[in-house]
């Protein structure tokens, strides 16, 4: 570690991960006060390095904030394939093990959370952005047509799943909701309400 010329510590990074130390400096950021305190200038101050450096891996704030929902995504899709490594093979186990990852990782880390969904902030059109988060949606339709239903096909039943998921997050983490218990099962409130909507979604044979 060296001292800036301002006194502050100063990150040392070697030639070639310049890009990995601005990501990491991004999601510090991140983390701390949410997707507004992500710039260009407050990156580069917290990795150590001129303004300008930034620009040789960003083009703008945009594609750093779209690089950091890239790697959000990917890292969401590869715990929800460790999950499913060590899930049966049952269909309601298998959509609760996706179920569970999006809400544990939108309750325990809101700020990026909200950054993926944050499409004003991001380039939609980014292959990589797209490629993440297909890969998780991918993963929930073959899941889904594994097991069929023959009311409803696999992207229905994917979109309802994913969008009760987001919603319950999504109010739980601006405040709209608080956690608590279903009175009858006794499950948390986030479990219990994915027992309900999969009552509707997993064949009953």
């Amino acid at each position: 570690m060296s001292i800036s010329k301002r006194g502050r510590p100063r990150a040392a990074y070697h030639h070639g991960n310049l890009r990995e130390a601005l990501v990491d400096a991004a999601f510090a950021l991140l983390d701390e006060g949410g997707a507004d305190a992500v710039t260009i200038r407050a990156v580069a101050r917290r990795a150590g390095v001129t303004h300008a450096a930034p620009a040789n891996h960003f083009a703008d704030r945009k594609a750093l904030l779209t690089a950091l929902a890239s790697r959000i995504f990917e890292d969401l899709s590869r715990e929800i394939s460790r999950r499913l490594a060590r899930a049966g093979d049952g269909l309601e186990a298998r959509l609760r093990v996706f179920a569970d990852a999006v809400l544990r990782f939108g309750l325990a880390s809101p700020h990026r959370y909200r950054l993926i969904w944050r499409w004003d902030a991001l380039d939609g059109a980014d292959a990589a952005l797209q490629g993440a988060m297909d890969a998780i949606y991918d993963c929930l339709i073959a899941e889904l047509s594994v097991q069929g239903s023959e009311a409803l096909d696999p992207h229905s039943r994917a979109i309802a799943l994913w969008s009760m998921v987001h919603g319950y997050v999504s109010m739980r983490i601006e405040g709209n909701l608080v956690p608590g218990r279903d009175k009858v099962t006794g499950e948390p409130r986030e479990k219990a309400i994915v027992t309900a909507l999969l009552e509707g979604i997993v064949p009953r044979r």
